[in-house]
């Protein structure tokens, strides 16, 4: 079995790759340092379609299944993206695969009506608050409570390192919150988790102040508090208890699209190594003819076609999915947690690598290396951490693993 990418495939990587040069590239520094979110460029963004990927054309999405490679396009725009500029990356991944999916796959048609267009269009941006101070890889910690009353949730508690919160054109926050307290089949209590759609603007629903973050400077991040928010009983997203299950789904699909914005990374370091390497003099010639820096970048290029093999290799399972004889979703958990621990780790080693190759310039912010370098980290902790992805697959193999 081969992934290559069919014709389709190759023309949209090269029209994404091309708005990426000319429209993102040339302002990524500014942006990275000046912590400027370009809700420009984002909107620009949503007229290339780039939003809609995986949307029906009935919410102004391309109207690509599994059986056009849908998801597979998304890893592409994503990748592409995160080759020039990872917090544009992780804008366009955070929008569809946390802000769209959730409302697309659990959402009711008047709720789909309601944010969709928008959110597909890219004029407006939605965010998934999951992860709160005391709980992260251990979301059933959750402490932010929802509770019914006369047709309204009432939400109190906070959410943190939220994607897309708070930015000028975020429209909704879809947020998970305990809303009861339910008995397993062996009769122990647990938390009752739900999903409530929040809209932005909402009377206690505060994104406070964006967060000094290490990198993805350009991006929107923010922690978010909810003091008595009410918002009505409609607004619940999906079977009530079923909110620890949803966001289980949703980071199945999060993990591969991490996994292609790492690699967008990967491929960055290999342009930038290559390109230094054959320039830069040293003792009479490029320092690219000695070993120990050439054999260096062999190991970015074997990096990068592993770990691009392993995400194209998700990502057509998942397109897979819905089509007779396609993977299972066993199958496609275990690929996902596989290609995003290996491409997020190989990205971090690739931008190290990089930055050495850099020498005495990888330190400093004329060169975008010291970016790349800052930004790949957290591609090993967001939408399950590499212990996450770890026991994931070990579990995955058989093993009892907690």
């Amino acid at each position: 079995m081969t992934y290559e990418l069919s014709a389709e495939h190759e023309s949209f990587r090269r029209i994404v790759r091309e708005f990426a040069e000319a429209e993102i590239a040339p302002h990524a520094a500014a942006w990275d340092r000046e912590h400027h979110f370009p809700v420009d460029v984002v909107r620009a963004m949503g007229d290339l379609g780039l939003f809609g990927l995986t949307a029906p054309e009935e919410y102004g999405g391309a109207g690509l299944g599994g059986e056009d490679g849908a998801f597979t396009s998304l890893c592409l725009a994503i990748e592409e993206i995160g080759r020039v500029d990872q917090s544009m990356g992780i804008t366009l991944e955070a929008a569809v695969g946390l802000g769209i999916n959730p409302i697309l796959t659990f959402g009711t048609p008047e709720q789909r009506e309601t944010w969709l267009p928008d959110l597909v269009s890219g004029e407006r941006l939605a965010g998934f608050g999951l992860t709160e101070p005391g709980a992260g890889s251990d979301a059933g910690a959750t402490r932010t409570k929802a509770e019914l009353v006369e047709g309204q949730w009432v939400l109190n508690g906070a959410k943190q390192f939220i994607t897309n919160s708070g930015s000028e054109i975020t429209s909704v926050v879809t947020v998970t919150a305990r809303t009861g307290v339910s008995t397993t089949a062996s009769g122990q209590e647990r938390a009752e988790i739900s999903t409530i759609i929040v809209p932005s603007g909402t009377a206690g629903f505060v994104a406070e102040p964006a967060y000094d973050k290490l990198g993805w400077h350009a991006s929107d991040t923010h922690p978010l508090s909810l003091v008595d928010v009410h918002v009505p009983e409609g607004n619940l997203l999906g079977e009530r208890g079923r909110g620890f299950a949803q966001f289980l789904a949703t980071l199945d699909d999060g993990r591969v699209a991490i996994a292609a914005l790492a690699v967008g990374c990967i491929q960055a370091c290999v342009d930038m190594s290559v390109q230094y390497a054959g320039e830069r003099q040293t003792f009479g010639g490029p320092i690219g003819r000695k070993q120990g820096v050439a054999f260096q970048i062999a190991d970015l290029e074997v990096m990068l076609h592993a770990s691009r093999l392993l995400t194209y290799r998700a990502a057509a399972m998942k397109d897979s999915m819905d089509r007779p004889g396609g993977a299972s979703m066993k199958a496609f958990k275990q690929a996902a947690s596989v290609a995003k621990l290996y491409a997020t780790e190989s990205a971090v080693t690739a931008t190290r690598i990089a930055t050495q190759v850099f020498g005495g310039y990888g330190f400093m912010e004329e060169y975008p290396v010291t970016r790349f370098y800052r930004d790949a980290k957290v591609l090993e902790i967001g939408e399950g951490t590499s212990e996450v992805q770890r026991m994931l697959i070990a579990r995955g193999l058989g093993l009892p693993v907690e």
